[in-house]
């Protein structure tokens, strides 16, 4: 622990937000303080080092060879810090912090926490909602609830349903549509880094070349969803996410509906710790609510 003498905790804090945010504005907003202060916390540290953990570029803070080795361990080890914290805090009492995407928190989750909050009051909800994989064991998230192929090692993980997609749309241009062929003419929205491609549920129909029909372009999927529904085109969607709009009439699941995909959401939680009881209310209550849903595993 001596080398740790001659650096101050708040400057590997720094590095460990900005490592991990990609700028020093997010890093500031994160930990409090202006982009300048971490901007001079980031150099002390680096001074103390004796090498460059970051190179300064136009587009954000890259980080060097030697900082691209430290990152994941300061990540690690400030995750094991908070995790010992919360763990610390008198009070903290029956605090359940979950760690869930943004679309399924907004989409599906946040409208049915409600039930959870009235048959549990116990029980006090923090909701992460990221599109990063937190880690049960290096944090204080309880559970998560992921998207993914699994298996997720050292993690203890439980297959919630199958992922399934579809093309949907606005009623008014579902009426345009008469068979998966259309999508050429059709507008078609797109978010730039999806997790598959429209091929997933056009090969079925030995249509996995169609040349798509040109759409507006949004970075995140609740914003493609919510265009959708307003009328601007077609979206591969997320049966989960679109599954209160198409109860709704907001959205139509255009034929043939839905298709499979490789992807399972899964509940996650802690590989070297028992889930307390607040976890294991909530992966009971989670299950029945998605059941309810028509949602199996």
């Amino acid at each position: 622990m001596q080398p740790l003498n001659r650096l101050h905790l708040s400057g590997l804090r720094a590095v460990e937000a900005v490592a991990r945010l990609g700028s020093l504005r997010a890093a500031a907003a994160e930990l409090g303080v202006t982009p300048g202060a971490v901007s001079q916390q980031v150099a002390r540290t680096e001074a103390a080092l004796g090498r460059a953990l970051f190179l300064r570029q136009p587009e954000g803070m890259q980080l060097t060879e030697a900082g691209a080795e430290v990152a994941p361990l300061l990540r690690a080890g400030f995750g094991q810090i908070a995790a010992a914290v919360a763990r610390l805090d008198p009070g903290r009492g029956d605090l359940l912090t979950v760690s869930v995407a943004p679309i399924l928190a907004s989409r599906w989750l946040i409208w049915r926490l409600p039930g959870f909050q009235r048959a549990h009051p116990e029980v006090k909800v923090r909701i992460e909602a990221d599109v990063a994989l937190a880690d049960p064991d290096r944090s204080d998230v309880d559970l998560c609830i992921r998207v993914g192929r699994g298996p997720y090692p050292g993690l203890r993980a439980e297959p919630l349903f199958r992922q399934r997609v579809a093309a949907v749309c606005a009623p008014d241009l579902a009426a345009r549509f008469a068979g998966p062929a259309d999508l050429a003419r059709l507008p078609v929205i797109r978010e730039p880094a999806p997790m598959f491609g429209w091929e997933v549920w056009l090969a079925p129909q030995g249509l996995a070349d169609l040349q798509l029909g040109e759409g507006p372009v949004f970075s995140d999927a609740s914003l493609c969803l919510d265009a959708a529904i307003s009328g601007a085109g077609v979206f591969l969607a997320f049966e989960v996410v679109a599954a209160d709009a198409l109860e709704r009439g907001t959205l139509v699941a255009l034929p043939p509906g839905f298709v499979g995909t490789d992807l399972h959401y899964w509940l996650v939680t802690s590989g070297t710790r028992r889930p307390g009881p607040a976890a294991r209310a909530f992966a009971l209550w989670l299950r029945a609510e998605l059941a309810r849903s028509g949602f199996m595993a």
